[in-house]
């Protein structure tokens, strides 16, 4: 970035376009760069308590990134093998004889213990440019 003292007159529309167009490029990257550490760690989170300790289940869960052509970004978390079983494992579920299975709460959990943090660290880049 060019010192204040060195931009002529004439430029200085110029130099304000590129500094917030770089200050816009390293918060994007940065919160990009967030985004995925954090949903790698609900990813994580969720693998480590889901209920059933083997199978497709616990083994099913993985991430996906989805972007919009507006350019806004997010993960899907979810459960590529088992994934109708996951509302019923989380909430709990009425038994076919009569009663109820108690709910496992493995995936807000992760999403509770996580994601507050991110929007901290979001608001620092945003602060700090990048």
């Amino acid at each position: 970035m060019v010192m204040a003292s060195n931009i002529k007159i004439d430029n200085l529309a110029a130099e304000i376009t590129l500094a917030v167009k770089e200050y816009t490029e390293d918060v994007s990257a940065a919160v990009e760069k967030e985004l995925s550490t954090t949903s790698n760690a609900v990813l994580k989170e969720v693998k480590a308590t889901s209920p059933v300790e083997t199978g497709e289940y616990k083994k099913g869960w993985t991430r996906k990134k989805e972007t919009t052509l507006g350019g806004e970004i997010k993960y899907v978390i979810h459960n590529k093998t088992k994934g109708p079983i996951a509302h019923l494992l989380e909430f709990g579920h009425a038994k076919v004889g009569g009663g109820r299975v108690e709910a496992i709460p493995h995936i807000r959990p992760a999403y509770d213990k996580h994601v507050p943090d991110m929007e901290e660290r979001i608001k620092r880049i945003i602060r700090n440019g990048g």
